[in-house]
């Protein structure tokens, strides 16, 4: 049975003139760090770079999602004062922004932990994470479903 094959590793860049690559003037701003490097990478090698901007494009889309509860959380304390009572409504709205910040921590968790197994060859790690937002996001559905057509009669 034939082998698959390995993802391409992108080459070093090397200068015109034959010399190596650390004689290279990188331009302005050459000397700024890249960023966090994820922890346990360290041993791995340089992934095919279009697997880390797919982790790293995951982890914006997580960070779109904690912020959307974010928003959600301050448009329920201040846009629907008519549709629950006011401790409901507070509690609701605090689950909310509590969710967008436990999703934006775990997002930085998960980029770290892919970013890692890329680079070490190892599978991906799974995470319940989403399990947690789903059944979040239903709950908290609900709740303002039954508020809603509460507040209709």
């Amino acid at each position: 049975m034939p082998q698959p094959e390995e993802p391409p590793v992108r080459p070093p860049h090397r200068p015109a003139d034959g010399g190596s690559a650390d004689d290279l003037d990188d331009g302005p701003g050459a000397d700024l760090d890249d960023g966090p490097t994820p922890t346990g990478a360290a041993g791995g090698q340089e992934p095919d770079y279009r697997f880390t901007l797919a982790n790293e494009r995951t982890f914006l889309a997580w960070i779109r999602t904690a912020l959307g509860l974010l928003a959600g959380g301050i448009a329920v304390d201040q846009l629907t004062p008519d549709v629950a009572p006011a401790p409901l409504r507070i509690a609701l709205a605090v689950i909310c922004a509590l969710g967008g910040a436990a999703l934006g921590a775990a997002a930085y968790r998960r980029w770290v932990k892919v970013e890692a197994a890329i680079r070490t060859g190892s599978p991906l790690p799974r995470t319940p994470t989403l399990l947690v937002l789903s059944v979040g996001v239903t709950l908290v559905a609900a709740v303002f479903c039954g508020l809603i057509i509460g507040y209709a009669d």
